[in-house]
């Protein structure tokens, strides 16, 4: 999964068998959710399958399922995967699993509600909980979905197609102003102010690519090998989708449903998502909170977290899959600290 595109325009519809996906950081992150943590210097260390592995794990982001399957190979017969998505499409390739795997269960919802599903069948704690934040190869190639600004398609860009509003439909109502905001805060678009003034001018928010070439008209500023849409389009995505929202619910849950000696393993592509999860585990495994900074006796605070280490994709992996060139996985291992859930006491 990543938020890269290709640089070729391409209008010409793709079947769906042709959307294919390499899973980024693939053997890396199975390891650390197992609890075989690689260091920063391994690299495609290959899971052994003779020492099987029981337990109850989590697949907050199952996209087409690369993860799940690594996973399920070094899970005993015993153990549970639960596997979370909002894309229907993604929720489609799980069930299939499902149906030859009474280890798996599919839950079609956001990892924000992790803690509510997982209750609902009654798992209140679990040994392992993997992510990868970024958006699959099928939704980018895909142009019907409406990420990419590459293929033609409706400006729709929602994980879940099945509820809420699009890109499309948002554009027709939102003032300059607050588009220009997003643009900026979810983008970091330095030009957001010119671009939105664009976008607002459009008549009709009905295709991606005429989307994209009035953001590049617009941009004073074309990176090389950057389409100028690229952090625009972006921007639109994490908004509709309420994903930096969404991030910060999921891992604030994770404290508490992950069992003593459990790992956290996350994998994020662009610097909004990356600097959540970092501070978040530094918080957490310093025992150092904002509210506590200046007290002149700061309390002594619980480490919920091991020193997390952060890996990156080998050369070659980036070699054979372009996509994984901005991927950040970070581990951390869960303490036996009992997670403190009283806000008078704990405010994190």
């Amino acid at each position: 999964m990543t938020d890269a595109q290709s640089s070729a325009t391409q209008t010409t519809p793709l079947a769906k068998s042709d959307f294919s996906h390499e899973t980024v950081l693939l053997y890396e992150t199975v390891d650390a959710v197992l609890g075989k943590t690689p260091t920063k210097k391994q690299s495609k260390k290959v899971t052994g399958s003779q020492d099987k592995v029981s337990g109850i794990f989590v697949d907050a982001t199952f996209g087409r399922g690369g993860h799940s399957k690594l996973l399920l190979e070094s899970l005993s017969d015993d153990g549970q995967l639960f596997v979370f998505d909002k894309d229907p499409e993604a929720i489609a390739v799980a069930e299939e699993i499902a149906k030859s795997d009474n280890r798996v269960t599919v839950v079609h919802d956001s990892f924000a509600n992790i803690t509510h599903c997982l209750h609902q069948h009654g798992v209140l704690q679990v040994n392992g909980i993997m992510a990868d934040l970024g958006v699959s190869s099928p939704q980018l190639d895909d142009g019907s979905r409406g990420f990419s600004f590459m293929r033609d398609g409706a400006i729709d860009m929602r994980m879940d197609t099945s509820r809420g509003q699009s890109v499309g439909e948002w554009l027709q109502t939102v003032e300059e102003e607050d588009l220009a905001n997003v643009l900026f805060d979810f983008g970091e678009e330095r030009h957001s102010r010119r671009i939105a003034r664009a976008i607002k001018q459009m008549d009709s928010y009905t295709s991606t690519l005429e989307l994209a070439e009035v953001i590049k008209q617009a941009h004073p500023k074309w990176q090389k090998g950057k389409h100028p849409a690229t952090q625009s389009f972006q921007a639109m995505r994490i908004f509709i989708n309420n994903e930096l929202g969404d991030i910060d619910n999921f891992l604030q849950q994770s404290l508490s449903l992950l069992a003593p000696g459990g790992h956290l393993a996350v994998i994020s592509f662009h610097s909004l998502e990356d600097r959540r999860i970092k501070q978040f585990l530094q918080r957490h495994s310093r025992g150092q909170y904002p509210e506590d900074e200046n007290l002149p006796m700061p309390p002594v605070r619980p480490r919920y977290f091991s020193k997390p280490i952060r890996i990156a994709p080998s050369k070659a992996e980036v070699s054979v899959n372009n996509r994984s060139r901005s991927a950040w996985l970070r581990v951390a291992t869960r303490t036996d600290t009992p997670y403190n859930t009283d806000p008078d006491e704990l405010h994190s």
